[in-house]
C-alpha cells in the first residue's frame, strides 16, 4: 500500500513534472486520486499492478494532498483504455482493485454499488470535461441504467494529469447491467437464454449480420462482439444461441409483417429501451452513436425474453464535439451516418433504425416520449441545471486542468471549428449547440400518433398532401387528422367519370393511403377528400 509519508515528496514534485506547465497542486474540492506504479510504464494491456489512495474528507470538506488516504489505499491493476482516444497525451485508464494478495476485492468508491472494476476517463479532446456525464445522467434520468460518474484530481507517480472522471464500467452485476449470471454449464434449456451482453465496436470478435448496412458501396455486414461472457469464457453453445437469437430479432425486423404486434419485431426486442437509446443519440448528435460502442443486452427467458438497446457509452465526440461526418451539426438525424458517411471504415449503421421509423407505432411512441421527457431530463431547464452544476464544480479545478494541458484555443482532434479560446466559451458554445439541437427536433421529429401536434393555425380538420404528382405507378395520399374520423375518397378523370370511390378511417396524426394509378390511362384527374364533419378538399393530380 502507498505510505501516507509519500504524500509529502509527491506535492513537492507535482510543479515540475516532465513536459508540463507549473501547477500549485496542494488541495481541491474534488477527491483526489493518487497513482503510484512503482516505476513501471502503464501499457494498454496487461494491466500492471500499482498502488492507489483516495483523499476523500467527509462533509465536503476540502482534501488535501497531504492528508492520509482515507478513501481507499490498497493494490489495484491498472491499463490504458480507449481506442482512438490513446493517441492523446493524457490517458484513460481501466482499473481493478485487488487484495494484496491479488484477487479481485469489491469496494465501494464514492457511495456507489460495490464493485472491483472501474474507469477514469481522461475528457481531454472534451474540453468542456463533461459530455459523457451529460449523457449518462439524462440516461439515468430516463429510467435506464447508465454510468454513474465522479469528477476527480489524478496525481500517477508524481505527475498532476488534471481533471478526470472516475466512473463504472458497463458490466454484468445486480448494480450495474442486471441480468442472470452465466456459467460455462450454461448451455441448454432456460440457462442458455441469458443473460448476454454484446455490442457493436471497432475490435468484433463476434458474429457477422446477415444483413448489409444501408448506403453501403460494398454491402458491408457488420459483426457483433461478445461482452458478457467475454469471449474467453463463452461456450460454443452460449454463442450460438446469441447468434441464432439476434438473427431472429433482424429477421422479424425485415420481414414484411415487422409491425405485427404478436410476431412481429416486438417479440424479440423491447422497443422502449430502443427509443429511449435512439432519444440519447439524436439529442447529442452521437457521431459514433448507433454504429461504435454501441451496447445491447439480453436476460434470460424466464426473466425477460428481449433485447433491450443499452447501456449508453462514449459520448465524448458528441454534442458537437465532431469535425467530420456532420458531427457538429445541430440538424440532420445521427442514425443517418451511413447517408453522409458511407465509405466510413470504422463501421457504418444495421439498417435497424430506418425500419423503426416505418414503424407507425414505433413512431407514435417515439413522439409521447420526447414529448414527455421535454418536460422533464430533456428539457432546456434540465440542461441548465446540469451544466451549470459541472461549471460550479470545477470551477477551480479547470483553471489547473488547462494548466496542465494548455489546449484551450487549439485544436484537438476533431474540434470542430470556430475553437474556444477559454473554457468559459467553450461552455457558451455547448449551451448554444443543444437549444439549437433541441429546438431541430422539435421541429423535425414525427408528428404522428396520440402525441401529435396538429397545426394551430388550420382551420380544416385534415391537412392533404400527394406524392409524387405526376404519378407513374403508385402513389401516397398523406392524410394529417385533427382526430379520429372517416374519410370519403373519390377520383374523377377531366370529364367528370367516377373512377373509384371509398371509405377510410382516419387515425388522429399521420395517415398514408396507398393511391394506385397502374391501370389509369395519361391524362388529369382529380381527387376529392371528404369527411363526415363536411371538410372538402380537391387536389389534381397528373398521369
Amino acid at each position: 500500500m502507498i505510505k501516507n509519508t509519500v504524500a509529502a515528496a509527491i506535492l513537492l514534485s507535482i510543479c515540475f513534472s516532465a513536459g508540463a506547465q507549473v501547477v500549485n497542486f496542494t488541495s481541491s474540492n474534488l477527491p483526489i486520486i493518487v497513482i503510484n506504479t512503482n516505476g513501471q510504464e502503464i501499457v494498454d494491456d496487461p494491466k500492471i499492478v500499482a498502488d492507489m489512495g483516495i483523499i476523500f474528507n467527509a462533509g465536503n470538506a476540502r482534501n488535501n494532498l497531504s492528508d492520509p488516504f482515507n478513501h481507499y489505499n490498497g493494490k489495484i491493476g491498472i491499463e490504458i483504455r480507449g481506442q482512438s482516444s490513446q493517441m492523446f497525451p493524457m490517458k484513460s485508464y481501466g482499473i481493478e482493485l485487488r487484495t494484496a494478495a491479488g484477487g479481485s476485492d469489491e469496494k465501494s468508491l464514492f457511495g456507489l454499488p460495490k464493485e472491483a472494476d472501474w474507469v477514469l476517463y481522461a475528457p481531454y479532446t472534451d474540453k468542456t470535461l463533461m459530455r459523457n456525464f451529460l449523457a449518462y445522467t439524462i440516461a439515468r434520468e430516463m429510467g435506464r441504467w447508465s454510468a454513474n460518474c465522479r469528477f476527480v484530481e489524478v496525481v500517477v507517480n508524481g505527475d498532476y494529469r488534471g481533471v478526470y472522471v472516475f466512473m463504472e464500467r458497463i458490466k454484468r452485476g445486480s448494480g450495474r447491467v442486471n441480468i442472470a449470471k452465466m456459467a460455462a454449464t450454461d448451455i441448454s434449456g432456460d440457462a442458455v437464454t441469458g443473460g448476454y451482453i454484446f455490442s457493436l465496436d471497432k475490435e468484433p470478435n463476434g458474429w457477422f449480420s446477415s444483413y448489409s448496412t444501408p448506403q453501403s458501396p460494398t454491402n458491408n455486414k457488420r459483426q457483433f462482439s461478445f461482452v458478457y461472457p467475454k469471449v474467453e469464457n463463452i461456450v460454443e453453445e452460449q454463442k450460438a444461441y446469441l447468434k441464432s437469437y439476434v438473427d431472429s430479432f433482424e429477421n422479424a425486423l425485415a420481414a414484411a409483417n415487422f409491425q405485427d404486434p404478436v410476431d412481429g419485431v416486438r417479440k424479440f426486442a423491447d422497443l422502449p429501451s430502443f427509443i429511449d437509446y435512439f432519444l440519447v443519440n439524436e439529442v447529442s448528435r452521437n457521431v459514433d452513436g448507433y454504429r461504435l460502442s454501441t451496447y445491447f443486452y439480453k436476460d434470460r427467458n424466464s426473466k425477460n425474453r428481449k433485447i433491450f438497446a443499452g447501456p449508453v457509452w462514449d459520448y465524448d465526440l458528441a454534442f458537437r464535439n465532431a469535425d467530420y461526418c456532420n458531427g457538429n451539426l445541430t440538424h440532420g438525424w445521427a442514425y443517418q451516418f451511413n447517408n453522409v458517411c458511407p465509405n466510413d471504415g470504422a463501421g457504418l449503421i444495421p439498417f435497424w433504425w430506418n425500419r423503426f421509423i416505418q414503424d407507425s407505432s414505433y413512431v407514435s411512441d417515439l413522439r409521447c416520449r420526447w414529448k414527455e421527457l421535454r418536460s422533464g431530463s430533456l428539457s432546456d431547464q434540465r440542461f441548465t441545471q446540469l451544466i451549470d452544476s459541472v461549471v460550479g464544480l470545477l470551477g477551480e479545478a479547470q483553471l489547473r486542468h488547462f494548466q496542465r494541458w494548455q489546449i484551450l484555443g487549439k485544436y484537438v482532434w476533431p474540434n470542430p471549428q470556430p475553437i474556444a479560446t477559454s473554457y468559459a466559451q467553450e461552455i457558451q458554445y455547448l449551451r448554444e449547440w443543444i437549444d439549437s439541437r433541441l429546438f431541430w427536433i422539435n421541429q423535425n421529429l414525427p408528428n404522428s400518433g396520440a402525441c401529435f401536434d396538429y397545426p394551430p393555425d388550420v382551420v380544416e380538420d385534415f391537412i392533404v398532401t400527394i406524392a409524387p404528382n405526376p404519378i407513374q405507378g403508385s402513389g401516397i395520399i398523406k392524410v394529417q387528422s385533427k382526430f379520429n374520423q372517416n374519410l370519403h375518397i373519390q377520383v374523377t378523370d377531366i370529364a367528370g367519370r367516377l373512377f373509384s370511390i371509398r371509405k377510410v378511417p382516419l387515425k388522429s396524426g399521420i395517415n398514408n393511403i396507398s393511391l394506385h394509378a397502374e391501370a389509369w390511362a395519361s391524362g388529369v384527374y382529380y381527387i376529392t377528400l371528404s369527411t363526415d364533419t363536411g371538410d372538402k378538399v380537391s387536389r389534381k393530380v397528373i398521369k
